[in-house]
């Protein structure tokens, strides 16, 4: 494949628990450049940033934390446990979030336009983005997996854990957007040696 032919922006997601994260470390070990939507997130909503404040107007002061900050666990049990509340949040964080990735994608190119950027956002194929790639890589694993993983991460309950995997996307559905599936149902040198494989075979680095 020649360098013009190569995929400029690559989106990698994945359900949650199928190890994503896992994946787009291994991938900046490997030299790439990822841009993670789980710190744009964190971002718009700090301290007088707007995602903050849409937050606080539709929740009122009780989502914040002594320190004027996000309260996450309290955000977190009102959204998983209440499908329509879960949509009206990704509404009003969503569209900051997506922006702010297009400005940092932005940037990069500006500085190095034929390096190959990864966006790692876990609902790439929910909000769209993934129309703005040029490829898709899917992270996945077996639920039995995820629920364990998700339990041990969050310290929650397995209803709870559940109810996180339920509010997204079927992982099947997914796999019809992906141009690239990583399996992550075995061992973490399975895992690495995979992602070493794909990355090294598509860019050659």
């Amino acid at each position: 494949m020649t360098a013009s032919a190569l995929p400029k922006r690559i989106g990698l997601t994945g359900s949650i628990g199928a190890g994503k994260s896992t994946v787009s470390k291994r991938l900046r070990s490997l030299g790439a450049l990822v841009l993670d939507a789980d710190i744009a997130a964190r971002q718009v909503v700090e301290p007088g940033e707007e995602g903050l404040n849409r937050l606080i107007n539709r929740y009122g002061a009780g989502i914040l934390l002594e320190s004027g900050g996000l309260n996450r666990r309290a955000l977190a049990k009102i959204i998983f446990a209440d499908e329509a509340e879960r949509r009206a949040v990704n509404e009003l964080l969503h569209p900051l979030i997506k922006k702010r990735l297009q400005e940092q994608g932005a940037f990069y190119r500006s500085l190095t336009p034929k390096r190959p950027i990864f966006y790692d956002v876990p609902l790439l194929i929910e909000i769209g983005m993934h129309k703005e790639m040029d490829e898709t890589w899917l992270v996945e694993a077996q639920e039995a997996l995820r629920l364990k993983r998700i339990m041990l991460r969050d310290g929650c309950s397995e209803q709870e854990a559940r109810l996180r995997i339920l509010s997204q996307m079927p992982q099947e559905e997914k796999r019809t957007y992906a141009h690239r599936i990583i399996d992550n149902s075995g061992s973490l040198e399975e895992l690495y040696a995979k992602v070493d494989a794909l990355y090294l075979g598509v860019f050659g680095e």
